[in-house]
């Protein structure tokens, strides 16, 4: 039989080496374009407002600012991960998670005139205020709010999915705490995946409910004494003594806490109503914090190392309201929306190449080069679902 000459690559050689230059292409124009428009909303709303945290208080810690954008760059000076909050009474406005010791993170957020409180670090510390002055923007913004009779049918089915994912949230938590009960470890461990999962879908909107989530999903850096500390409870609690100290013991009534506490997570998500111009910005925000800490940190889940299924549930939830917003963007900006796929596309692939038969890798296992690619992405991906808002007359409100 004859055989290639020895300097000639086989046909599909060369397919597929064709074909992943033009991934490679794609996904270089998707870079730059999510680029493109981050800079250019820089440079469109000028300079930023410089907040430090210390230990144990903010600097400074009451804040005037005008309506509309408003850019904050937080600096951690103190000795261990914080974030910051945009307080609007229980509701999150705005936040950025686990800003490392020494380092910085910029939040942006367009806020209406009024008055917020901000979190200073630790959640024991004293909150500081910001207060929101009216302008003539925010004014005619106001008064130019497009029809919400679009936006009736999205909302109210994505308040079918909070009711459905919060149903689900609760039974994977009333299994664990069956498990944790019986003393058996390799169950709860086993169980502690698919909870996570579950409040993962939950997230983005959970994390609008400031005092509620942190009783859930507060690390152990946001509390004086860490790991020791009498208030850290909740889902990091559980994981530290299943997968740290790897015993079940102490932990009944912190998963009893943490069932009362999911059940009531979904009885205020389906009581507080979601603005329309909110539905895509809780999912950006977690894929911005996705990919600006938990991407290359690892440290959400530092103790069993799940953080590739929170990533995946936190896309999830993303797909699911572009998918409902979708008839509206074919109508208003096609082109954004095939830009929004084709991130989300990359985004999926690049969490799906992590993937063995018995599900995810675990994150101690994921190599700096492979969390840097998923933190890109998923930045790619938030910066284009920041053009929706804009794309649907909803920017500014």
């Amino acid at each position: 039989m004859p055989t290639p000459a020895s300097g000639t690559p086989p046909r599909a050689l060369r397919w597929a080496v064709a074909g992943s230059v033009i991934v490679m292409i794609a996904a270089g124009g998707l870079f730059y374009y999510a680029s493109q428009l981050a800079a250019a909303k820089r440079k469109a709303h000028g300079t930023e407002i410089t907040v430090t945290i210390h230990p144990h208080s903010c600097e400074p810690d009451a804040l005037t600012v005008p309506a509309g954008f408003n850019s904050f760059r937080i600096i951690n000076a103190s000795e261990r991960a914080v974030e910051w909050e945009i307080l609007d009474g229980v509701l999150v406005v705005e936040e950025r998670e686990n800003i490392a010791p020494g380092l910085s993170q910029v939040i942006n957020a367009t806020l209406a005139p009024g008055d917020y409180a901000i979190t200073c670090g630790l959640l024991s510390n004293p909150r500081g205020t910001l207060h929101v002055t009216p302008t003539a923007a925010s004014e005619a913004s106001a008064n130019a709010r497009p029809t919400m009779v679009a936006f009736v049918g999205p909302l109210s089915e994505f308040r079918v999915y909070l009711s459905q994912q919060g149903s689900a949230l609760t039974r994977a938590v009333d299994a664990l705490s069956q498990a944790i009960s019986a003393g058996d470890l390799e169950q709860a461990q086993a169980l502690y995946t698919p909870a996570r999962e579950a409040y993962q879908r939950l997230a983005p909107a959970a994390q609008r409910l400031a005092e509620l989530d942190n009783a859930i999903n507060a690390s152990a850096d946001y509390f004086e004494k860490r790991e020791q500390d009498p208030g850290f409870t909740g889902f990091h609690r559980l994981e530290y003594g299943l997968f740290d100290q790897r015993s079940t013991q102490g932990l009944a009534p912190i998963v009893q806490q943490l069932q009362a506490n999911s059940l009531l997570l979904k009885q205020q998500l389906l009581a507080q109503s979601l603005p329309p111009e909110q539905l895509v910005s809780i999912v950006a925000r977690t894929l911005h914090n996705l990919a600006d800490n938990r991407a290359n940190s690892g440290e959400e889940e530092r103790y069993s190392h799940i953080d590739l299924n929170g990533f995946a549930a936190n896309l999830e939830a993303a797909h699911k309201v572009v998918d409902l917003l979708r008839p509206l963007l074919l109508k208003k900006n096609a082109d954004l929306l095939h830009t929004i796929d084709g991130a989300s596309s990359a985004l999926d692939a690049e969490l799906n190449g992590l993937k063995t038969p018995q599900g995810y890798r675990t994150y101690d296992t994921v190599s700096a080069p492979q969390r840097q690619q998923i933190s890109n992405k998923a930045k790619v991906m938030a910066d284009a679902l920041d053009g929706i808002d804009p794309a649907l007359g909803l920017s500014g409100l």
